[in-house]
């Protein structure tokens, strides 16, 4: 496997259903490329839309469980293990960089969600990079997840790829399981507007996300899915965009994939 360069890129994926655990197609693809490209790091520090708390935590365990935070899929969803290994270490570094934010070190309660697995069991298959989740504090507000990012910018010079998984357009209500190729015209024009501020570096417009009205509204209808973004885009720093995925899936759910500083990576 190649070996990065001593600054990683940070990376939102957009993750979608679990069953992208057991299948082979575009998207699932596209993480495969972006684990071979970006090479093996030292650690991965994931913010997952499915670990939200009350305050923040850190899995500081050797050992995370797979966690199987969902229910109604098939038996082989439930069957997954991923068995990569913990970091106490990048916990301790996350508490020390995020002080005096006061932070968790978790040992029992939580491990590796669907959010985390889902996509990594693609990227880095051999599970052999240790792996540290984030939880998201759900009582505060947009820019905070934003600075929370920026303060843990340092990790991706010390080896550690940071990786937020969630959905930029994230709204079951009205998602079309069986229409893939169709799209509801709000989910698109939000999709775009994050696109381009992405692109344009115009991360104010990604905080103030609500500010675009109903297509905000309807596309988040909570932001559980939407700040992993938040985190990223806070620990991109001046580093360019790169769009990995553009499309808005079965109606309702953004597969939006972005990587910062890949240029500074091997491919």
């Amino acid at each position: 496997m190649n070996q990065p360069k001593a600054r990683l890129p940070a990376v939102f994926i957009g993750h979608g259903t679990p069953m992208n655990a057991l299948a082979d197609n575009r998207f699932t693809q596209t993480w495969e490329r972006i684990g071979r490209e970006i090479g093996k790091p030292k650690a991965i520090l994931v913010i997952s839309a499915h670990w939200c708390t009350r305050g923040v935590g850190v899995t500081a365990m050797e050992h995370p469980p797979t966690i199987h935070d969902f229910g109604g899929f098939p038996q082989a969803l439930f069957d997954i293990r991923y068995p990569a290994p913990g970091s106490p270490e990048l916990a301790a570094r996350v508490k020390d960089l995020l002080a005096p934010l006061p932070v968790v070190l978790d040992q029992s309660s939580w491990g590796y969600d669907h959010g985390t697995w889902s996509v990594l069991c693609k990227a880095y298959p051999d599970a052999d990079v240790p792996v540290v989740q984030l939880s998201i504090d759900m009582e505060r507000e947009p820019q905070y997840h934003f600075d929370v990012g920026a303060k843990l910018a340092p990790l991706r010079d010390e080896g550690v790829l940071i990786v937020g998984t969630g959905n930029v357009v994230h709204n079951l209500h009205v998602f079309r399981r069986h229409e893939p190729g169709f799209a509801y015209e709000w989910a698109v024009r939000f999709n775009d507007y994050i696109r381009e501020g992405l692109l344009a570096h115009r991360f104010k417009d990604l905080v103030n996300y609500e500010s675009f009205g109903e297509a905000a509204q309807m596309s988040v209808p909570t932001p559980d899915h939407y700040y992993p973004l938040l985190y990223v885009a806070g620990a991109a720093g001046a580093d360019e965009a790169t769009i990995e995925v553009d499309e808005v899936a079965q109606a309702s759910m953004s597969m939006l994939t972005v990587s910062f500083g890949k240029q500074e990576v091997h491919a």
